[in-house]
């Protein structure tokens, strides 16, 4: 049972860390935890088996975890996880041209401060004047800025 043990956590310590490097790196937070759990299972390997048999646990897993982030980097196995696509637009690219002032409009979304907006037939994000706006409102738009459009409900 204490070879599980030892093992379980060294293999769980070496995963959390392999985690931390390859898939979420500067989290810290993981990999912390793996050194916390292979050190442990270290300890408990001196522990249990004696000073030889914790040494060789120590070496065979520092090694097992050099091996395997060596393989890991060489392959690319990485790669596989890593997001390939671009993104060239925006959501609201080509509301100058075909907006103006005054313009009237439904909201999909409610608006807390931003949100979703129906603007012939094109859905906007859009930014309240400041206040809370219903879902399914009538508004307008009462000034257009750089990247946003500000909007009012209709009364």
């Amino acid at each position: 049972m204490e070879w599980i043990t030892v093992i379980g956590l060294i293999l769980f310590g070496i995963g959390l860390l392999i985690i931390e490097v390859i898939f979420i790196p500067g989290t810290t937070i993981v990999g912390i935890a793996g050194f916390i759990c292979s050190g442990f299972g270290v300890y408990l390997g001196y522990d249990y088996f004696g000073s030889a048999t914790g040494t060789t646990i120590l070496i065979v897993s520092s090694g097992f975890l050099l091996v395997v982030m060596i393989y890991a980097f060489k392959s690319r196995a990485w790669e596989r996880f890593s997001l390939k696509d671009e993104n060239t637009g925006r959501f609201n690219d080509d509301f100058k041209v075909t907006l103006s002032v005054g313009d009237q409009g439904q909201t999909i979304s409610s608006l807390k401060p931003s949100g979703k907006a129906l603007f012939n037939e094109k859905e906007l994000e859009v930014r309240s004047n400041g206040g809370f706006i219903n879902e399914n409102q009538q508004i307008k738009i009462i000034r257009i800025e750089p990247n946003k459009i500000i909007v009012e409900p209709i009364n």
